[in-house]
């Protein structure tokens, strides 16, 4: 049975057909150029790319020193072990090969100890790996120290493997 469709229905397809039609995209009044020849993507010889840091930034700093940015002390000592020296003879490196740079050392302790002694205990040693700096030829005004004592520990915990970490100096640049 073939019936012809409602006024209704011829109204709604032909509305429905219509607001299709306005949101269909319009298009543009002027077409945008044709593109050019391939262009390569390639660096000139003489503009060198850096890779890694800038140098003589802190970055610079933490990346060539792999590590001997920190120095770490024995329970209750502020005094530079073998160890320390050799970490502290790389940053002293570094300094003179920038000479305008200057560098603040952190002293830090565990968290064993009043506050106040552990701040104390801290001043002791980020003294002691700036006396040794200097000694390697350092200016002394090219070098501060803070001293944190437990209050910035870089390991959590209540263990010998926790303490071990947070007894330590940590030399920072400063720009």
């Amino acid at each position: 049975m073939n019936r012809a469709a409602s006024p209704a229905a011829r109204y709604l397809a032909l509305s429905l057909g219509l607001a299709l039609a306005a949101c269909a995209p319009k298009p543009p009044k002027q077409l945008p150029p044709e593109p050019g020849p391939p262009v390569q993507a390639t660096t000139p010889a003489a503009t060198p790319v850096l890779r890694g840091p800038a140098p003589g930034s802190q970055a610079d700093f933490v990346a060539t020193l792999m590590g001997k940015d920190t120095i770490y002390f024995d329970f209750d000592k502020f005094n530079i072990s073998p160890d320390a020296m050799a970490a502290l003879q790389s940053q002293a490196q570094w300094l003179l090969r920038y000479p305008a740079k200057r560098a603040t050392i952190e002293g830090h302790a565990d968290e064993r100890g009043t506050r106040e002694y552990n701040l104390a205990l801290g001043e002791r040693r980020a003294t002691a790996a700036k006396n040794y700096l200097v000694s390697l030829g350092i200016d002394p005004s090219r070098l501060s120290t803070v001293t944190y004592g437990k209050e910035r520990p870089a390991a959590l915990g209540s263990n010998e493997e926790a303490w071990a970490k947070n007894r330590r100096a940590v030399t920072v640049t400063v720009d």
